[in-house]
């Protein structure tokens, strides 16, 4: 994702996103957290393309819905963190728990009791209110269900961190899917040239500098600068107030929507116009071309024409497309060019394949 201006400010996005597979392939979204080594993914179709470094990266995973193509991938998600200390948090849609429950029990765990650590999904299921469901599994008693109490949703927020949310909205596939619209609150933006006034190098303080500003901290938290040059170690000390204000200016952050299977009517369009405007980079489905708008509905997906529709109305500033249906594999233009006459915009050829 390229830096934008944001109330004239330019800003280098803190987490970046890319789509496993290509246009034709199960739909996933690998979103990496730039400096944290920590990552989260929007759906589990094939994710045999990630590899196990960048799975194992994994903090959070927010299935859309449970048909086979968008979450086909969890059996190769548990097999690569089986056997680790991982504690990965999974959100899906009215049933969620359910069908997690029952691939889990598709195993045989007779041997678990050998592993060192514990790998433990959390899973959470939101039906849309201000509930979310909660069940856990750990490795350490064969993956057996433990009711969680359930958490508060407000506004469809089902993850809030410092600096960052995830919100959702429910929308109509003749099954309740869910749409996401990934958030940076706030975006800190550190100004290199104040920065190399004061003498002080870039490194993992900022990163520890963005964060205490993000939760909140008071102006007389303490921020320690550590570093060394040819002149040996160094050390200085600030109050967070002193350095926020020298070098550091809070913009808006960016923000991300994902939006696959839904059927294009009223009620859909409402929520998606909720939970993604100003959306900046928006990825979503474009299965079918208008022609074939009638075969869309009964299936309960966008066209490409309504994809571009949907951008254009939450006002996004670059839309990729994605999820194309397989009867197009020799054709995908006339596709990416119905996206571009209804969305208003050219889409570069990055984002028009890859994202």
């Amino acid at each position: 994702m390229s830096p934008r201006l944001k109330n004239g400010e330019p800003v280098k996005p803190s987490f970046h996103p890319q789509l496993v597979n290509d246009p034709f392939g199960d739909p996933a979204l690998y979103v990496e957290f730039l400096f944290q080594k920590r990552a989260i993914l929007f759906d589990l179709g094939d994710i045999s393309a990630l590899s196990p470094r960048k799975l194992l990266r994994l903090s959070h995973v927010f299935v859309s819905h449970a048909h086979m193509d968008h979450f086909y991938g969890f059996d190769y998600l548990l097999r690569v963190a089986l056997g680790r200390a991982r504690t990965i948090h999974l959100y899906g849609p009215e049933g969620f728990i359910d069908r997690v429950e029952h691939r889990l029990g598709g195993y045989t765990w007779n041997l678990v009791e050998n592993y060192t650590e514990e790998l433990v999904f959390v899973v959470h299921e939101w039906h849309g209110g201000e509930q979310m469901v909660q069940a856990r599994f750990r490795c350490a008693r064969q993956f057996a269900r433990e009711p969680l109490p359930p958490v508060p949703v407000r506004e469809g927020v089902l993850l809030q961190e410092p600096g960052i949310q995830v919100k959702a909205a429910v929308l109509d596939h003749k099954i309740p899917c869910l749409a996401f619209a990934l958030e940076e609150t706030a975006h800190v933006n550190v100004w290199k040239n104040r920065l190399d006034a004061l003498g002080l190098p870039t490194g993992p303080w900022l990163q520890e500098l963005k964060q205490a500003i993000l939760r909140g901290e008071e102006d007389d938290f303490p921020i320690v600068v550590r570093w060394r040059d040819q002149a040996g170690e160094n050390l200085r000390h600030f109050r967070l107030g002193d350095i926020k204000q020298q070098i550091v200016r809070i913009v808006p952050g960016l923000k991300i929507g994902y939006v696959v299977d839904a059927r294009y009517c009223e009620e859909n369009l409402y929520r998606l116009q909720k939970l993604l405007c100003g959306v900046d980079w928006l990825y979503i489905e474009a299965g079918f071309l208008q022609e074939a708008a009638e075969d869309a509905a009964l299936k309960y997906h966008l066209t490409a024409w309504q994809a571009g529709d949907i951008a254009r109305r939450v006002g996004a500033m670059k839309v990729v497309p994605f999820h194309f249906s397989a009867r197009y594999q020799h054709q995908p233009q006339r596709l990416l060019k119905e996206v571009e006459e209804s969305f208003g915009k050219s889409l570069t050829p990055k984002e028009a394949v890859f994202g």
